[in-house]
C-alpha cells in the first residue's frame, strides 16, 4: 500500500502540506486536493494517482499531457490570455519528472489548482452546452498545428468503431452470461448498421480526412468553467488525448449532451435527440474552431455523432453480455438500459439526418 508521506516528499513545496482530501467525481484516477501554506499564503494543488490498469504506459501518457499543455500555454500567451487558466499545468517533481513512481509501483502527478472555476456534471442550461462547444472547438483550433502523429496512443483502438464491432460480435458469440437470447432485437440492431462502422476509418485510410489531436472524452464535466462569467476556460482530463478524428470529438459531445434523459433511462419514450441542442453545440464548436476543419471534415460531423452513439451503445450491450465487468452498475440491467438509450438516440438522429446536415451547412 502506498504511503502518502512518501508520495508528497517527491515534490518541492514552499511550506507545510495538508492531508490530501478526495476531490471531484472522476472514476478512473484517484484525485485529491492538497493545500500548501507558505509566507505568501495558501496555494492549492491537485494530486492524482494515475490508473495504470487503464493507462498502461504512464510515461507515454505524461509525455502527451506535457506536450499538449506546454503547447497550449504558449498559444495562450500569444493571444494575450492567462496561460494559468487556459490549460492545466503539470508540477514537476524534485527530479524534474512529470510524475513520480512510488516504491509500490503506483504513479502520481500534481497539477496546479485552477481557482475560481466550476466543473458541471450535466447540462443545466443551453448556455452551458454552448460554452462547452466553444471550449472544445477552441481546443481543436489551438492544437490544429500540433503534430498529432507524435502522440502516444494511451488506449489502443479507443474509438476504432470497426474494432468495437468485432469485440461486440465476440461477446455475442461467447454469451458468457446466457443473456443473448433475451436481447436479440438489440443485437440485430447493431448488426444491421455494420457497413456504416467503416465510413470514417475508410475516409482516414484514403487520406481524405486528416489525423487531428483529439480529446476522446468530450463530456461537459471535462471542462472548467469560470465561476463568475460561466465561460468555458480550460479542457481537462487529458489522459485520452490521442491522434484521432475531429468528428469523433464532436460526436461524443452530441451523444452525451444533446438530449434531456438519464443515461440509463428505462422509459424510452423519454429519450429524444434534441435538434435544438445539436444546433447550439454545432454553432459554438464551428465558430470557435474557425477555419481549422476541411469541408469534408465538417460534412462528416453528423457521422461522428451517429457513430459515437452507436459505438457507445454496442459497448454497453457487449459489457452486459459479458457480465458487466467494464462499466460500473448499480442494478442488473443498467448496462442494457444504457445501450437501449444510445440506440434510441441513434434512431432519432437517423430520422433527423437531413436536418442535422442543414445545421452543419448553416454554420460552415
Amino acid at each position: 500500500m502506498y504511503v502518502m508521506k512518501e508520495i508528497l516528499t517527491a515534490w518541492q513545496w514552499d511550506g507545510p502540506v495538508s492531508e490530501p482530501v478526495p476531490y471531484g467525481e472522476g472514476h478512473i484516477n484517484q484525485t485529491y486536493a492538497i493545500t500548501v501554506t507558505s509566507e505568501q499564503g495558501a496555494k492549492r494543488y491537485i494530486l492524482q494517482k494515475i490508473n495504470t490498469n487503464t493507462f498502461k504506459d504512464p510515461a507515454g501518457l505524461m509525455e502527451n499531457v506535457c506536450g499538449i499543455t506546454d503547447f497550449l500555454r504558449e498559444k495562450a500567451k500569444q493571444r494575450g490570455a492567462d496561460p494559468a487558466r487556459a490549460t492545466l499545468h503539470v508540477v514537476p517533481t524534485k527530479e524534474e519528472k512529470p510524475y513520480y513512481q512510488a516504491a509500490d509501483g503506483s504513479c502520481w502527478r500534481v497539477y496546479d489548482f485552477v481557482e475560481d472555476t466550476v466543473c458541471l456534471q450535466q447540462v443545466q442550461s443551453a448556455e452551458d452546452f454552448y460554452q462547452s462547444a466553444v471550449a472544445f472547438g477552441n481546443f481543436q483550433h489551438q492544437l490544429a498545428d500540433y503534430p498529432a502523429h507524435t502522440l502516444h496512443e494511451t488506449i489502443p483502438h479507443f474509438h476504432d468503431t470497426p474494432k468495437r464491432f468485432v469485440d461486440f460480435q465476440r461477446a455475442v458469440a461467447e454469451d458468457r452470461m446466457g443473456r443473448a437470447a433475451q436481447v436479440q432485437r438489440e443485437i440485430e440492431l447493431v448488426r444491421a448498421r455494420e457497413a456504416e462502422y467503416h465510413v470514417m476509418v475508410d475516409l482516414l485510410a484514403a487520406g481524405k480526412l486528416p489525423l487531428r489531436v483529439t480529446h476522446n472524452d468530450t463530456k461537459l464535466n471535462n471542462i472548467l468553467f469560470d465561476k463568475t462569467t460561466g465561460e468555458g476556460l480550460c479542457v481537462i482530463d487529458l489522459d485520452t488525448v490521442m491522434p484521432g478524428l475531429a468528428a469523433n470529438d464532436f460526436g461524443d459531445s452530441i451523444r452525451f449532451g444533446a438530449n434531456h434523459c438519464a443515461e440509463d433511462e428505462a422509459d424510452l419514450s423519454k429519450v429524444n435527440f434534441s435538434m435544438e441542442l445539436f444546433e447550439i453545440y454545432t454553432k459554438g464548436f464551428l465558430q470557435a474552431a474557425g477555419e481549422t476543419f476541411t469541408p469534408l471534415e465538417k460534412q462528416t460531423l453528423p457521422w461522428g455523432a451517429k457513430l459515437m452513439t452507436m459505438e457507445c451503445g454496442m459497448r454497453f450491450l457487449a459489457d452486459y453480455l459479458e457480465g458487466d465487468h467494464y462499466f460500473h452498475i448499480n442494478y442488473e440491467t443498467q448496462n442494457l438500459n444504457r445501450a437501449r438509450t444510445q440506440f434510441k438516440l441513434t434512431a432519432d438522429m437517423e430520422r433527423n439526418w437531413d436536418a442535422m446536415q442543414k445545421v452543419i451547412e448553416k454554420y460552415c
